[in-house]
């Protein structure tokens, strides 16, 4: 059970291009966004789509797939871990974000064409 304690599996589409960046001693990061859909029908009978959008991170290896296989729109089931940040912005206000720091991805859909 100890390996379930901050676990995250998602499955949806890129929204947007990864961005890919190298650290100082050249390990690569790939920053993307995720939308994630569920659908149901409320009270009235009509059909309701509600997407959450996400945040990920990939680094190494794992980086490498993401900015060779995919694009925005290419549809992806990750595995991971949730990442909290906090920071202050420049007019002193503490921010907070929560980011999915990608361990494993598997393409469902192939690379979705731009």
């Amino acid at each position: 059970m100890y390996a379930l304690k901050n676990r995250v599996q998602l499955i949806g589409n890129l929204g947007n291009a990864p961005e890919i960046r190298e650290t100082k001693n050249g390990k690569k990061m790939a920053r993307f966004s995720m939308a994630t859909n569920e659908v149901y029908k409320n009270a009235s009978g009509e059909k309701v789509t509600e997407t959450q959008w996400h945040n990920l991170i990939a680094w190494g290896k794992v980086a490498d797939l993401v900015e060779k296989y995919l694009v925005k729109g290419t549809e992806v089931a990750i595995d991971g871990k949730l990442i909290n940040n906090n920071y202050t912005d420049k007019d002193g206000t503490k921010k907070y974000s929560t980011e999915v720091h990608v361990n494993e991805l598997l393409l469902i859909g192939g690379k979705a064409s731009a």
